[in-house]
């Protein structure tokens, strides 16, 4: 008789460390890679996701077993696994926190893979049958009557009933549950909708490949207004079988409104939304929906990229260059590369879509890795804006704003236009400073200076979240010539309001724009057409499309004129010509106003001719010249502590390693913020000519951190593909 051998599982449990966990197979239980387990761990339960089985375990350790599986099915299939294996092998992240990212938050706390369905109802009797004093449910059972297919619970309580209400007429046999009507795919009217095309727009349209062709990568190029969201709706409309599933990625969740009314318009119910507003029941229902295989347009912020899909067929990412695609902390990923990735597990098509294309995309599609398709026409009648450079050397400036801008904002203003005032700083002020002892006031968290929110009477940093009351005398010798230096969005919409005082001034920054719904109420103000002046940070400069704003005005550009960030000028361009392209999008002419102290910079002249292109080839020849990305594959090694020369000690252990592998380091040296929340970072750059060395060389050097003792303050990570090297 042969022994009996125990079998096993390979478990990656939502924890920051780089091992798996080997656990007991009962005899009667039978997994698959990717499904969600519950399992001991410590003293508590926990919940797993399957990575292998039958794993030979290390020898001399006594295994514990499974408890249970949460479904009899994979919540990752095997596609959406290579994918989150991929991305945690070339970002260096933990596998088990990079396949946890894939679930919404109710499955990765162990909720069972169900959505709750909502009661639906339908009257079933007569309002005769109730007695006298039972006037509210006559008139709920009256309601329902109205509704031909039956109401919900919550629209029968956003109508003003209670549920109460809906138990007695359940009691009563006068209300029965039913099946809510169906809402898969599309109606028969919107099936029959297509966009229509500019010549300009089906040219492009003609380029674009089709599904059957496989993997591709094609970089839309299209100027702002150009109506790229035009073409990715004919594209679906005209490629997209009805059973198949297609992704949508948008930067911020700020987009997702209006561009998931325009898709609406053509899809109905196939779309679905994904961002980290929703609340967890919406989560858990869109991400069943997609895992089982509905034929959804899913409209999504970054991490939509991971989600399990099974019959993905085309991915668009719409304003791929945005930074906003890029994760800042913990599984730093890149959305829109993973997106890429995940097109060619697909074997799909991506679409990148830009105005102002990301360095890396414009390289690859230059050397013929991508496909570029230009659309060089604005839609319809519309023509780009004239930029003018306005000079503020010597002229005096209220609120940020010159004497010739004001002029200009009234001159709008009375032709019954709307203009925009682009100011990249929140709050009112980002320095408060005393004229007399010359004290500035920072925070004592973080080695940077709080900003002054005068609509709140606080003091805060942006970078730490520490806040504290503003005073109207200096905190270090009480003098009363404490003032704001510098202009926020509070602060120009203050002194823009006083000179129109009868204009709606409509502010739109992260403050402005925290409550849910707020978004949506500036978009409709904004889109009734009359005028009102815009004033908002990077925010407006994102695929907005405003028909009656005419004028743009950018307060101050020179801030990335100077940066130590070799990305600074790539990002600065972009968002001005961002920005820009918010005027004259309908019949009318636009205007942009760009206030600089440098208007001789050759950069700022290139960007005066109003065209992307000649800046990005000037751009990429510097970066050749440095041998800067996209021409070499970079990462850095970032540490914090509690002080900076354990930061710096770790880092120079790990400079001689990367040394000896011919991967050539920069630094180690303090972060351009050095001290930040009370932990002090530095920072190590590393470049190589080969990807695939430095990726290798970066898996040894987290083999090494893991196994050095480290003291408990002194944390790291890596950032693979970085867009800040400051």
């Amino acid at each position: 008789m042969e022994p009996h051998v125990p079998r096993t599982a390979r478990i990656a449990l939502n924890r920051p460390i780089r091992r798996l966990f080997d656990y007991l197979l009962p005899d009667h239980m039978t997994l698959q890679r990717g499904q969600r387990v519950t399992v001991p761990f410590g003293r508590q339960s926990a919940t797993g996701l399957v990575v292998e089985t039958d794993a030979q375990p290390p020898e001399g350790i006594t295994l514990k077993p499974v408890r249970s599986a949460a479904e009899a099915w994979p919540a990752l299939p095997p596609e959406t696994f290579r994918l989150l294996s991929w991305a945690s092998d070339y970002y260096q992240h933990p596998l088990g926190e990079c396949l946890f990212t894939a679930l919404p938050p109710a499955l990765r706390r162990g909720r069972p893979a169900v959505e709750k369905v909502e009661p639906y109802w339908q009257a079933c009797g007569d309002p005769a049958l109730l007695p006298g004093n039972a006037k509210r449910q006559k008139e709920l059972l009256a309601w329902l009557k109205r509704q031909p297919g039956g109401a919900g619970s919550k629209q029968i309580v956003r109508a003003g009933f209670t549920q109460s209400q809906i138990r007695s007429l359940q009691e009563k046999e006068l209300i029965r549950e039913t099946t809510p009507p169906s809402t898969d795919g599309a109606t028969e009217e919107t099936r029959n909708r297509i966009p229509v095309l500019s010549p300009a727009q089906q040219e492009a349209a003609d380029q674009l490949p089709s599904p059957d062709d496989g993997f591709t990568t094609t970089l839309l190029f299209g100027i702002t207004g150009s109506g790229k969201t035009e073409l990715y709706l004919h594209y679906l409309k005209t490629h997209l079988d009805d059973n198949h599933q297609a992704l949508v990625l948008v930067p911020e969740i700020n987009l997702t409104p209006q561009t998931v009314a325009r898709f609406q318009y053509y899809f109905g119910s196939r779309i679905a939304v994904w961002h980290s507003a929703l609340k967890d029941s919406e989560r858990l229902s869109t991400w069943l929906r997609i895992r089982n295989g509905e034929p959804v347009i899913l409209i999504g912020t970054r991490s939509a990229v991971l989600l399990p899909f099974t019959n993905l067929k085309t991915i668009v990412v719409d304003e791929e260059h945005d930074s906003s695609y890029k994760q800042g902390e913990g599984f730093r990923y890149s959305g829109r590369d993973t997106a890429i990735y995940r097109a060619h597990l697909n074997n799909c098509p991506v679409i990148l879509g830009s105005a102002t294309p990301s360095m890396e995309s414009y390289h690859n599609a230059l050397t013929g890795k991508y496909t570029l398709v230009r659309l060089e026409e604005r839609a319809g009648n519309a023509k780009l804006p004239t930029i003018k450079l306005l000079d503020i050397r010597s002229r005096p400036l209220e609120g940020g704003l010159s004497r010739p801008a004001i002029s200009a904002i009234e001159k709008c203003l009375n032709a019954g236009q709307q203009a925009l005032v682009y100011v990249n700083r929140r709050g009112f002020a980002p320095i408060m400073m005393c004229f007399d002892c010359g004290h500035m006031v920072e925070c004592p968290r973080c080695d940077t200076r709080l900003t002054y929110h005068r609509r709140d009477r606080a003091m805060r940093c942006h970078h730490c979240d520490f806040q504290t009351a503003a005073t109207d005398h200096c905190p270090k010798c009480d003098s009363e010539a404490f003032k704001p230096v510098g202009q926020g969005t509070e602060r120009s919409e203050d002194v823009l309001a006083a000179q129109f005082p009868d204009i709606p001034v409509v502010r739109v920054d992260r403050d402005s724009t925290q409550r849910k719904g707020s978004i949506q109420g500036i978009l409709d103000t904004v889109n009734s057409g009359s005028p009102c002046i815009l004033v908002g940070t990077q925010m407006l400069a994102k695929g907005h499309d405003f028909p009656n704003v005419t004028l743009v005005v950018v307060v101050n550009a020179d801030g990335g004129l100077f940066s130590v960030d070799f990305r600074a000028p790539e990002q600065l361009i972009q968002t001005l010509l961002q920005v820009s392209g918010r005027a004259g999008r309908g019949e009318k002419t636009g205007e942009v106003l760009v206030q600089t102290c440098h208007s001789d910079h050759p950069l700022l002249r290139s960007l005066a001719v109003g065209y992307y292109l000649p800046v990005a080839d000037q751009l990429l020849a510097e970066r050749e010249t440095g041998q800067l990305p996209p021409y070499r594959a970079m990462a850095i090694l970032r540490a914090e502590s509690d002080v900076m020369s354990s930061s710096l000690k770790l880092l120079d252990d790990m400079k001689s390693k990367a040394s000896d592998c011919g991967i050539e380091s920069w630094g180690p040296l303090p972060a351009l913020i050095a001290r930040r929340a009370d932990r002090h970072r530095a920072q190590l750059i590393m470049v190589s000519n080969n990807r695939v060395r430095l990726n290798r060389q970066l898996a040894l050097l987290c083999q090494d951190l893991d196994l050095m003792r480290l003291p408990a303050d002194v944390k790291w990570a890596i950032d693979v593909d970085p867009l800040e090297t400051g």
